[in-house]
This record gives C-alpha cells, sequence and structure tokens, in this order.
C-alpha cells in the first residue's frame, strides 16, 4: 500500500493520501510530497517510476531486496539506501535489521519499506517540528539521524553485553556454562559485525550527500557533520567490540585447551601409578622355577610393599608437581 502526503510551507495540506497506482499524478506546484510504501510491488514500483521519473536501476534495486548500504546520485534526485538495526526489548544479542530506500528529489521524497518494516514516526515528528528546515535535505537528515541514534544505542548495548561476558570468561572457568558462553560470544559478534557492516558505508554516502548543495545547503550541513561523526563514532566502537569479542573466543579455545591438558596430566599421573604394580605383578606372575622370590617366605608381602610403596612414591611425587 501507497500512502502520501502534501505539504505546504511546512505544513501538512489535509489528511494522508492513499494513492492509486493507476494515477501517477501526485506532485503538485509548490508543495512538498512525502510518499511511504511498506512492502511495494511491481505495480506500486511502476507507479512511483512514472510519477517520479525514477531511473530504471532505481527500481530495479528496490526489486531485489537485501541491497547494502549506499548513497547515489541520479540527475534530479538521490537514493538512500539504509539497513536500520533495532534490538529486541529486553535487549539481548540477536539484532532486527530492516531495509529502507529513501529516493529524495527537490520536491519529494520517497520511502520504501520491507517488513519487518521500520517504523518512521519519530522521524515524520521530528521533521514537522522544523517548519523552517522543510525540504527533502533536511527529512534526509531526519531519517540517517534517526538511523544512526538506532545504531549508537545499539552499539552501547551489545558493548554493555560484551563488558559483562568478558566478566564472566576471566572470572572462572566453568565448564558446565562453557558451550552457553561461547554460543553468546558468536551470537553477540555476529550482530557486531552485522550492525559495522549497515553503518560504515554511510560515512561514505554522507560524504557524497554533503557536497550537493541541494541536500546539505549551507544551513543544513552542520546537520550533516552531526550525522557523520555519529557514524564514525558507530563503526569505531563496533570495531573495539569485535576485538573484544574475537579475544574472547580466543580466551575461551586457550581456556578449554588448558583443560584439555590438565585432564591428560591427571590421566597421565593416574596411568603411572597404575603402570609401576602392574608391572610388579606381571613380572611375579610369570611363575619360572628359576626366581628365588617365587619360594621365599616373605615373597608376597615383599611384593606386596613394593608396588604399595611405588604407588605411593608416584602420587605424593604427582601431587606436588601439581597433576593430581
Amino acid at each position: 500500500m501507497i500512502t502520501g502526503r502534501i505539504y505546504r510551507e511546512g505544513h501538512a495540506d489535509g489528511e494522508p493520501l492513499e494513492l492509486d497506482p493507476a494515477e501517477p499524478k501526485v506532485r503538485e506546484s509548490g508543495g512538498f510530497v512525502w510518499i511511504d510504501a511498506v512492502d511495494p510491488g511491481p505495480a506500486e514500483l511502476g507507479y512511483l517510476e512514472r510519477a517520479f521519473g525514477l531511473h530504471p536501476v532505481t527500481i530495479e534495486d528496490a526489486e531485489h531486496r537485501r541491497q547494502r548500504t549506499k548513497v547515489e546520485l541520479f540527475e534530479s534526485y538521490a537514493v538512500t539506501v539504509l539497513r536500520p538495526v533495532t534490538l529486541p526489548d529486553p535487549p539481548v544479542e540477536a539484532a532486527a535489521e530492516h531495509e529502507i530506500h529513501a529516493i529524495a528529489g527537490a520536491d519529494f521524497l520517497v520511502t520504501l519499506r520491507w517488513s519487518p518494516a521500520y517504523p518512521l514516526d519519530a522521524v515524520m515528528a521530528r521533521w514537522q517540528r522544523r517548519a523552517d528546515l522543510h525540504g527533502a535535505g533536511f527529512a534526509l537528515y531526519v531519517l540517517l539521524d534517526e538511523v544512526v541514534d538506532d545504531y549508537l544505542s545499539a552499539i552501547e548495548v551489545l558493548e554493555d553485553e560484551a563488558d559483562a561476558l568478558e566478566d564472566v570468561v576471566f572470572e572462572r572457568d566453568d565448564v558446565e556454562r562453557g558451550s552457553e558462553v561461547q554460543e553468546r560470544l558468536f551470537r553477540l559478534k555476529r550482530s557486531t559485525v552485522m550492525l559495522r557492516r549497515s553503518a560504515a558505508p554511510l560515512r561514505h554516502g554522507i560524504d557524497m550527500l554533503q557536497e550537493e548543495p541541494a541536500f546539505a545547503s549551507p544551513r543544513l550541513a552542520p546537520y550533516y557533520r552531526d550525522v557523520l561523526d555519529h557514524v564514525i563514532r558507530v563503526a569505531e566502537m563496533a570495531d573495539n567490540v569485535r576485538d573484544l569479542l574475537t579475544s574472547l573466543l580466543e580466551v575461551r579455545v586457550a581456556q578449554a585447551a588448558n583443560r584439555l591438558n590438565e585432564a591428560m596430566k591427571k590421566m597421565t599421573a593416574w596411568a603411572g601409578i597404575v603402570l609401576v604394580p602392574t608391572l610388579i605383578a606381571g613380572i611375579y606372575g610369570m611363575n619360572f622355577r628359576g626366581m628365588p622370590e617365587l619360594r621365599w617366605q616373605f615373597g608376597y608381602p615383599m611384593a606386596i610393599g613394593l608396588m604399595a610403596g611405588a604407588a605411593i612414591g608416584l602420587y605424593v611425587t604427582f601431587k606436588k608437581r601439581g597433576w593430581l
């Protein structure tokens, strides 16, 4: 479904419109049009192509989902592909990713959203509060700012979760919780990498928009610089969290190797303790006639004592060395 609204001098002109794909005329002189489409199909995209003179490449990108974050400049408009990220409540490692295509021209803004649709209520409310800055440039800035603010909120939550996992990893080497902690580390790293992949390309995209006076006018330039600063901050924080998680995963591998070494030490020590008595018993179990101890009155107590003494001696030795 396509909905639209016409703004004149910074104020909405009437109620939101439900637009008919069969009638492509929506732009009116002196007004700014904001069109929003959720899960647009071929008919809706064709309607937007005719109504706003969009390039076929723009429509082709909209038809093929999972586009990467980018900014593309055309002759009369700019296309910004955003991949907002939101965290469930309460926050967990699994972040939800959305996709928005924002097509901004001199007198229009088209937002294409796909399920799960990223909410635009806060974006529209902020845009309407600044009547003096109304236009595609400010509308695009507000959208970028809201998306990047969500990136900041998400990366801060992920950073706190990484710090908590760091305490868990170094606090104690809990074998029973090992698999659970490792799974959380992997999920958290996946969310961090996904967030960075969504945010990092905006740095170059905002640079491109800043070079276009039609969008980043002198009045709007400070706003775009502020968004760019936040994008850089998100990318740096994501790098830090990713490096921390990589280190924690390496620590988990080292801890697992240490546990294996400790287990091998104990198995080797007990094997050595059992081996010596077994060797003595094996020798005296051969029952050769020429063995003098076989007919000796104290042969049996001596063999038992020798086996016990060897086992106790080895046990004390391994205990002192920390193998047991």
